[in-house]
Order: C-alpha cells, then sequence, then structure tokens
C-alpha cells in the first residue's frame, strides 16, 4: 500500500513538472511532425509500404530516445537525493517507467495518426494489429530506456553510455517491431504475430524486473 501511495505521488510529480515546462512533450512534438514532413517530401515517390513501415519505427525510436532518456539523465544531484528521502528506490523506478509508459502511448497515438493522414495511402490493412505493435512499442522503448537511463545516469557522460548499453538490446526489439507491424502491414491472421507479441512482452517483463532487481544497489551509489 505504502509502495503505491509512492508511485502515485511520483507521477503525479512527473505530470506536474511536465504540464509546467511541456519541454519534452513540445520537443518530441516538434521533432515527430517535422521528420514525418521530411520524409513524405523525401519519399513520397516510393510506394513501399514496408519501406514506409521501416521509417515510422525509426522515426519512433529516436523520439523515444528523446523523451525517455532524460528520465533520470536531466535530474541533479540534489533532485535524486531528494527523491531518495521522499521514497523508495522501487517507488522511483515504477513511477518514472509508468509515466514514460503514458507519455510515449499519447505521443506514438498521434504520430500514428499523423503518419497515416500525411502518407495517406500507408494505412494498414489490419489497422488494429499494426496499433497493437505501436503500443507494445511504446512500452519496451519506454522500459528498456529507462533502465539503461537510470545506469547512465550514475555515470559519466551518461549520453554516451546510453548508446552503448541501449545497443544491444533495443536492436532485437526493433526487429520483432518491424516484424510484428509487418504482418499487421500484410494483413495476415493474428495467429502469425503471437510469437513476436510474446517475445516482446517476455522482454519487457525481463527488463521490469532486471531494473527493480538492480536500481536500489544504483541508487545508493
Amino acid at each position: 500500500m505504502q509502495l503505491a501511495k509512492e508511485v502515485k505521488y511520483l507521477i503525479h510529480k512527473e505530470v506536474l513538472l511536465e504540464w509546467r515546462s511541456k519541454y519534452t512533450i513540445n520537443g518530441i512534438l516538434l521533432y515527430v511532425v517535422s521528420t514525418i514532413f521530411t520524409c513524405y517530401l523525401s519519399f513520397v515517390s516510393l510506394g513501399d509500404k514496408l519501406t514506409w513501415n521501416a521509417l515510422f519505427w525509426v522515426i519512433m525510436l529516436f523520439a523515444s530516445i528523446n523523451g525517455v532518456s532524460k528520465s533520470f539523465l536531466q535530474e541533479t544531484k540534489g533532485q535524486q537525493l531528494y527523491n531518495y528521502i521522499l521514497a523508495s528506490p522501487a517507488a522511483i523506478l515504477i513511477s518514472k517507467t509508468v509515466y514514460n509508459i503514458l507519455l510515449m502511448l499519447a505521443l506514438t497515438t498521434i504520430a500514428l495518426g499523423f503518419y497515416t493522414l500525411v502518407f495517406d495511402s500507408f494505412t494498414p490493412p489490419d489497422l488494429l494489429l499494426y496499433y497493437v505493435a505501436v503500443i507494445i512499442g511504446s512500452i519496451s522503448f519506454s522500459t528498456v530506456f529507462t533502465m539503461v537511463s537510470a545506469i547512465a545516469s550514475k555515470a559519466g557522460n551518461g549520453g554516451m553510455l546510453m548508446a552503448i548499453l541501449s545497443f544491444p538490446i533495443i536492436i532485437p526489439v526493433l526487429i520483432l517491431l518491424i516484424k510484428l507491424a509487418k504482418n499487421a502491414v500484410d494483413g495476415l491472421p493474428w495467429e502469425n504475430s503471437y510469437d513476436e507479441i510474446g517475445m516482446l512482452l517476455l522482454v519487457n517483463v525481463l527488463t521490469v524486473a532486471t531494473s527493480l532487481l538492480l536500481f536500489p544497489y544504483l541508487w545508493r551509489d
């Protein structure tokens, strides 16, 4: 019960701080909209939906890096000490992860809507399955980058360390997401996508479990 109260309070704090500054949301929205429009101007002559699918996930990947990686890297030592006094390490990690998931779900939904609006011939035959891939992708990017951001924040040159640590984890996730989204683009039955969905959910569970085990030791440093 105490953990739930701490998580609820910390999520409220994150939402309140973001609502006051709107720095992350506005920055990512500007990046997503401008990148999608640039891709449209550059690749409008291409009628290959698979190319557009890959472009969408590349855009989402870098949008997630810009948004989620700042979870811990942008905090000062004083803010980290305040959070350490205020709540348990598990509550801090869970609240950051949940907030990042909610943020990425909102942004990826907006991005998908704008993407299908600009690339009007891109709309997948199975839009529901594609949106399921977007939801799982938002969760996957959030859990992975939150964990890596927490690790990188305890070392010097966190941006460089973040890129090194996240690369071997996020590439397999990205491959599974592209394959899952391709099934939706091809209009294949949902049975063909169960393996990818199961693997992605397993990666998320393992990432969160590993984060909860490691973060209390990192937080003591």
